[in-house]
């Protein structure tokens, strides 16, 4: 049996620990071992490199250099690493490691919450498989990533509520390899009630599979 670690904490805004304990189910439902915590002291830890997929539900805080370089090597080395929203993209941004690992950095979202098209660019790929283009209602993630990044589905920004970013197509879904690691985002699911939307957890659940140790 596979064993995911999910790790949250930071802005409560994001209602990281509510979420942690949906994203704990999903993977139940697939068969992981699954641990949940808010001790972020976690990343320091042995149990760390022994998980096959670390999902990290944080916005903000800070990690330390020591640990930030045992997470990529740890990556490197075959540990999954998986996120949605801010996971991933606001995590430790000042950490210049984690950064490299992840692919992603939140940078804004201009108008807030809002409607947003998300258009599926890789419906071939399994984790994006018979979903079509469909509406979602959330913040409308502005990203800077990685251009190693296989990008699965995006949107396209109208400009209404910031004109430079008209017609600006950014990734929504992309997964990546790094080393023997795999890693996966996706931009949606800013509160715990985007769950109940019929492909934003679909996405995610097929996300965390693919990631997780081979």
């Amino acid at each position: 049996m596979r064993k995911a670690l999910i790790v949250w904490g930071g802005w409560q805004g994001h209602e990281p620990e509510q979420c942690a304990h949906i994203v704990a189910d999903l993977l139940r439902e697939d068969d992981f071992a699954v641990e949940v915590t808010g001790d972020l002291g976690i990343f320091g830890s042995p149990t760390l490199a022994k998980a096959d997929l670390l999902v990290p539900i944080i916005t903000g805080e800070t990690l330390d250099k020591t640990h930030a370089s045992a997470l990529v090597e740890a990556v490197r080395g075959g540990l999954g690493l998986a996120g949605h929203h801010g996971a991933l993209a606001t995590s430790f941004k000042e950490s210049a490691p984690f950064r490299y690992v992840s692919g992603v950095t939140w940078v804004a979202h201009p108008g807030n919450i809002i409607d947003f098209r998300v258009a599926v660019t890789r419906q071939d790929d399994p984790v994006m498989e018979g979903i079509p283009d469909f509406d979602y209602r959330s913040e409308q993630y502005y990203l800077h990533y990685d251009p190693a990044v296989e990008i699965l589905a995006t949107t396209t920004f109208t400009g209404a509520y910031d004109p430079a970013a008209r017609n600006v197509v950014m990734p929504v879904v992309f997964k990546r390899h790094f080393g023997a690691g795999r890693i996966f985002y996706s931009a949606l699911g800013h509160v715990a009630a985007e769950f109940d939307h019929p492909y934003m957890p679909l996405i995610l659940r097929r996300g965390l599979g693919w990631a997780a140790r081979q």
